[in-house]
């Protein structure tokens, strides 16, 4: 089998060609499920312009579905275009309720049981604020529970979700979730609870362990 960098492809958002995402075709696992796609979304998270762009193209999604943001939690390094969508949410189209007339960019801490906390110094963004949680990639949701837990729990009410790539539109039937690539732009990607997986069932081996961070090789 051809390396999974030699299998990629480039995939183009539909609202926006300058957005751009890579894709490759195997058997990967996650720390939730097992998928028959690859997806590298490095380049939005690490070139600023690329990441300019995105945050633009989110916020484009956001409007008028979403009126008030306080504060984007960051999950799996998405920082930077974090930051670039708090400045597309400053351009005045969003209220806030922050008095410094900023929204806040944060990312949760992960203790060593995996549950997401908030420390002191960082609570006032989260208490009583109206939050954009912001991820690169979404499919189980199962991190994404954790997250929103933790938020709750600090006092923030979350306004929705915003991602790179998303396999569902809406979470839990109560949180928006706005992403600007869907498993529709990927052809027949699949995603799978370990103990249901076709690629298994076959006695094909998962060819690498895979999550925001990138790839793991295990074959």
């Amino acid at each position: 089998m051809a390396d999974i960098n030699d299998r990629m492809i480039k995939y183009y958002s539909k609202n926006d060609r300058n957005v751009i995402i890579n894709a490759g075709q195997g058997h990967f696992a996650t720390s939730h499920s097992h998928i028959n796609y690859y997806i590298d979304v490095t380049r939005i998270k690490i070139r600023s312009t690329e990441s300019i762009e995105a945050a633009r193209s989110l916020r484009s999604k956001m409007a008028h579905q979403v009126t008030n943001v306080d504060t984007i939690v960051c999950l799996d390094s998405m920082e930077m275009m974090g930051a670039f969508l708090a400045e597309e949410l400053n351009k005045g189209d969003f209220a806030m309720n922050n008095i410094h007339d900023a929204v806040y960019v944060v990312e949760p801490e992960e203790n060593s049981i995996h549950q997401f906390m908030f420390r002191e110094n960082v609570k006032p963004a989260i208490q009583g604020k109206d939050i954009l949680v912001l991820v690169d990639t979404m499919t189980t949701g199962e991190t994404m529970h954790r997250a929103i837990e933790c938020i709750e729990y600090y006092g923030g009410r979350v306004a929705g979700v915003g991602s790179i790539f998303a396999t569902q539109d809406i979470l839990d039937d109560k949180y928006k979730v706005f992403s600007l690539f869907t498993a529709e732009d990927l052809p027949g990607y699949a995603s799978y609870h370990p103990t249901e997986c076709p690629y298994c069932e076959k006695g094909i081996p998962i060819e690498a362990m895979v999550n925001g961070f990138g790839y793991s090789k295990l074959i």
